[in-house]
């Protein structure tokens, strides 16, 4: 008798130790799982912010010329609801590709006119979304004429 009760306290020592085992390791892949998605979308905001500044310098640069901007961004100047714009296609790894290789990210740099009272100073919007929709960054520009 004396024998089998020291198996039954070993066996539930061991279950013990296995089930608190199993709450560790679930607490750990949880964390690991969020430390993912939280690298990954500091490594979007941080591409995003550097895109967006390229766009915004070499916007300045040109004065504001939207086609020369696209140009010189790799991307391509278009229309969007009746205004100037350049367009930039990103994949997955931040790499410059076109609308047709399927993009993970658009930056777009839109041209809103001149601002009132400043017939010399034009005024856009400058966004960088993923291709889900979900605005990464987005904020207002402006650019001397000439």
């Amino acid at each position: 008798m004396e024998r089998r009760s020291r198996s039954t306290l070993f066996l539930m020592e061991q279950l013990i130790v296995v089930a608190v085992f199993a709450i560790c390791a679930a607490a750990c892949v949880r964390i690991l799982t969020a430390s993912y998605y939280m690298a990954t979308d500091t490594r979007d905001i941080g591409n995003a912010i550097e895109a967006a500044e390229n766009g915004v310098e070499r916007y300045k640069a040109v004065s504001g010329d939207i086609g020369v901007t696209a140009r010189l961004l790799g991307g391509s100047p278009v229309t969007i609801d009746g205004t100037p714009a350049a367009v930039v296609y990103y994949d997955k790894d931040w790499s410059i590709c076109t609308a047709e290789d399927e993009p993970e990210y658009i930056l777009s740099l839109k041209n809103n006119g001149s601002g009132a009272g400043a017939s010399t100073l034009l005024q856009g919007e400058l966004s960088v979304v993923k291709k889900t929709g979900e605005v990464i960054i987005a904020f207002p520009i402006a650019a001397q004429k000439g």
